[in-house]
């Protein structure tokens, strides 16, 4: 390959790297790399074959499972062909029109996984706290036109990054710091004026990651608010079958001691008789009524 020339007005081609200081020993790192990639792929393939084959899984949390399956799926075979030629083969090369194209694809799908997460998180929210109109509210048809929203949103909003990068010149230098075309990083190879790409990619960022992170937040902190509700009113059934526990346990066994317990200890007698006519009174406001916000 000849020297790099710094007038280019678009580079034929970008040089993807691997680890810094680690290159000699990237072969060795290629086998973990693969390990994984394989596990990714055939477990995403799995879950959505699965998925497909059992209809008793044909239910809103599957199909979004199903989904999420299926950005993973492509996010991975996004930057596998890179990450193993660098790592693997030691190729260190990819066509510039090549990694714009990548980086449509790993930054659509990442923002399509953030999306399908909320959508998860709502799942969840849904069917904890308003499970018997759960399948009312998250009917297939609906899912499928969420599914689809996403993915023409994303698509729209992620179209913009590849043409904002190629309308400027490239004079710098064509190594990328990391082994994938990831935006920040072939902003930076760019020597014009790279203003609206800055403003646009962090209004991406704001619009989908963090409004998308802050909704799921809001999701999940009214899950636990709804899962601490059931947990006290769990812990008030409780105490609830703890009082009921003290009035007939002791009735009962009065009943007993009087018609059958004529050799029993007369320390017995005074305990049943304790706690039947005594300690239920004492707790039943307790736990009945203090317990009840209403009343309090």
């Amino acid at each position: 390959m000849g020297p790099i020339n710094n007038s280019w007005f678009q580079p034929h081609i970008l040089l993807p790297t691997g680890i810094h200081g680690l290159e000699s020993v990237q072969i060795w790192i290629s086998t973990p790399l693969c390990v994984m990639y394989l596990i990714a792929i055939l477990g995403n393939c799995t879950i959505l074959f699965v998925i497909k084959t059992t209809s008793s899984l044909h239910e809103p949390q599957y199909l979004f499972l199903s989904m999420l399956a299926t950005t993973d799926l492509g996010l991975s075979l996004s930057t596998l062909s890179t990450v193993l030629n660098v790592f693997l083969l030691n190729h260190r090369e990819i066509e510039f029109h090549s990694c714009l194209t990548q980086m449509f694809f790993i930054h659509t799908f990442s923002c399509m996984e953030s999306t399908i997460l909320l959508a998860m998180a709502f799942d969840q929210f849904v069917a904890i706290h308003n499970p018997l109109h759960y399948t009312v509210i998250l009917t297939p048809a609906r899912i499928i036109q969420m599914g689809l929203t996403v993915v023409v949103r994303t698509v729209i909003v992620m179209v913009p990054l590849p043409i904002l990068l190629k309308r400027l010149p490239f004079c710098k230098d064509v190594i990328l710091p990391h082994c994938y075309c990831y935006h920040p990083d072939v902003m930076k190879l760019v020597c014009g004026p790279v203003r609206v790409n800055m403003i646009y990619g962090l209004s991406l960022v704001i619009c989908s990651f963090a409004i998308d992170s802050m909704f799921i937040f809001i999701s999940y902190t009214f899950i636990l608010k709804t899962v601490l509700g059931i947990l006290k009113a769990l812990i008030t059934c409780v105490f609830h079958v703890f009082t009921v526990f003290i009035f007939y346990v002791p009735l009962i066994v009065l009943a007993l001691i009087h018609r059958f317990g004529k050799f029993t200890s007369p320390l017995l007698h005074v305990t049943m008789a304790d706690l039947f006519l005594v300690l239920t009174p004492v707790l039943n406001p307790l736990v009945y009524s203090l317990k009840t916000k209403q009343i309090r």
